[in-house]
């Protein structure tokens, strides 16, 4: 990067940072530090909530997803919307009429400190893995592409994370968001007009549109049910609500953002405003990533995207074999452009069908297989060495493409979204261990000084964990969906205890926590089924089958245990 870019990129998260240890410059107390002076207004609210969920993975991964596969993916949110709704109607006045710190602490008094316990450590072990990805991700794809040291990496980004969630608790990640949210957002959006100014001369936006359509990435809506498909209308209207309904109704990560709201009113505005903005937004990340396929089908891209990769091949005894490939593939790109170039021609003038799109089809194909070669190169070199490059191609964009200063912001952007995903994990980890752990079994009667001091030191605990999770991770097929699937491994069962407490007032404590435990071990059975490929069952249908199962299992075992006692009570008589 140019000296511009650095200094961009560090005056805006320096920026950010200093401004949130500034607003919570008057955080004393526990209370303060784990929910804020409950103050917040609306805006920050649902600004707080995107950029938790919107983590640097969002900005790597997603385009790469939609390069790769188009927008299909933007039906994974169809079911947020409705969940905000859901949750504002019959959760949020739960939470504020008991004044709860934590989700969890409602179970204790609606069933008992075990399901209260079981619940909470569900979430600690998922949330604690799901801070090591959001830090990784990020960090060993800087690392790749910068030339950065990935161990110093790591530690710059979870070091200023931990810092400044430390020093102001929830309140400073909720005001720092609101800034890195909007940063996030500017970004992206230059990101989208500069992709249409570095289209090639005589290819305009509409021609972009009409060439990425005909190549099959415009396919926003697939209504075919099927439960092997990972995104259609139907997983995400169903699916994805189980999902959205427990990540924002029982993960302390987001919970902890509206419960330090002004008012039950403004917490309420605050997620249907998530609700509203959230599927725009993703629609706009994977629309850049459409257009950043677009625009490589005229400019040529890498053969592949991950430059270590690459590196590493040339550097070994089959860099003759990567050099022929290559060269193959630049004489293909060539052919593919001016096919392209044709095709984009050919549909501003009405024919929707001609030889110019069989040439870009096959070109496509050839261009395919070569990659696949490539790959295959890569993985005799060195076993070990991750052949899928999706995460790497926005990157590789902004790096190469974009004008001085951009690129710093961009940069800047990746890092913001990990920093606030980051410490809303981390928080929400130590909230979450004093108030739910910490305070209930192991330090019962100490002071407010204490709990704000083993808060601060719990925070500091996670954010080595989350480091250490971090340093030995590897990279999953996909990043944004090694976070949703650890997500859909507990979310299940973490949702269908919340089911039965709130709705189904007859069901206890014993039972619940039974069900709980058959359902995470059901869920579990099923996803390394799938896994291995013994059945054929995507990974968003764990969410709403861990519900249902912890529920029915509930039910079951309330009746058995029911049954029990009264037996007990006739012989007692």
């Amino acid at each position: 990067m140019a000296v511009l870019d650095w200094i961009v990129m560090g005056a805006t998260l320096l920026g950010i940072v200093l401004y949130g240890v500034w607003k919570t410059r008057s955080v004393k107390t526990a209370e303060s530090y784990l929910l804020g002076d409950r103050d917040l207004r609306w805006w920050t609210i649902g600004l707080s909530i995107m950029a938790t969920q919107a983590s640097a993975i969002t900005f790597l991964s997603t385009p790469g997803q939609a390069f790769d596969a188009g927008m299909g993916f933007a039906q994974f949110y169809f079911g947020l919307p409705l969940a905000m709704v859901l949750l504002s109607i019959f959760v949020l006045p739960i939470y504020y009429r008991l004044k709860v710190y934590t989700a969890y602490e409602y179970l204790e008094g609606r069933f008992d400190l075990r399901a209260r316990t079981l619940t909470a450590g569900l979430f600690l072990l998922q949330r604690g893995l799901a801070a090591g990805i959001t830090i990784y991700a990020p960090s060993i794809i800087l690392s790749t592409i910068l030339g950065w040291n990935l161990s110093a990496t790591l530690l710059i980004v979870g070091g200023i994370v931990i810092a400044y969630t430390v020093a102001g608790g929830t309140k400073a990640v909720s005001v720092t968001q609101k800034q890195q949210m909007i940063v996030i957002l500017t970004g992206m959006c230059l990101a989208a007009v500069f992709l249409v100014y570095h289209l090639p001369e005589g290819i305009g936006f509409t021609d972009s549109l009409n060439v990425a359509g005909k190549l099959g990435k415009l396919n926003l809506i697939d209504f075919d049910f099927d439960l092997s498909s990972r995104y259609n209308i139907w997983s995400g209207l169903l699916a994805g609500l189980f999902l959205f309904m427990s990540y924002f109704g029982t993960d302390q990560s987001q919970v902890q953002r509206y419960l330090s709201g002004k008012s039950l009113a403004e917490s309420r505005l605050g997620l249907l405003f998530n609700g509203i903005i959230k599927v725009p937004m993703q629609v706009l990340v994977l629309f850049v990533g459409v257009m950043v396929f677009v625009f490589f089908q005229f400019a040529k891209p890498p053969i592949h995207f991950n430059t270590a990769n690459v590196a590493a091949v040339e550097q070994s005894a089959m860099a003759g074999d990567f050099a022929s490939a290559k060269t193959r593939y630049d004489a293909i790109h060539a052919e593919k452009a001016s096919a392209v170039t044709l095709l984009a021609k050919n549909l501003r003038e009405g024919i929707s069908f001609d030889e110019s799109l069989v040439s870009v089809e096959a070109l496509q194909a050839q261009e395919k297989g070569l990659r696949e070669e490539v790959d295959a190169i890569i993985t005799k070199v060195d076993p070990s060495l991750e052949t899928r490059d999706e995460d790497y191609i926005f990157i590789s964009y902004i790096l190469n493409y974009l004008p001085i200063g951009l690129v710093g912001l961009l940069i800047a952007v990746i890092l913001s979204a990990a920093m606030s995903s980051s410490a809303s994990e981390l928080n929400a980890l130590a909230t979450t261990s004093v108030v739910d752990v910490y305070k209930r079994r192991i330090k019962t009667d100490g002071d407010d000084a204490h709990y704000l001091k083993a808060s601060k030191w719990l925070t500091v605990m996670w954010g080595v964990i989350a480091l250490a999770f971090a340093a030995g991770a590897s990279l999953f097929d996909n990043l944004i969906e090694a976070v949703n699937i650890i997500g859909s491994l507990f979310y299940g069962a973490i949702l269908g205890i919340f089911v039965v407490a709130f709705f189904l007032k007859w069901i206890g404590g014993k039972a619940v926590f039974y069900g709980a435990l058959v359902a995470e071990f059901f869920v579990v059975v099923v996803y390394f089924l799938n896994y291995y490929n013994y059945i054929d069952f995507t990974y968003l249908w764990l969410n709403p089958l861990g519900c249902i199962v912890c529920v029915l299992f509930a039910m079951l075992f309330q009746s058995i245990l029911g049954s029990k006692n009264q037996r007990s009570t006739q012989l007692a008589d």
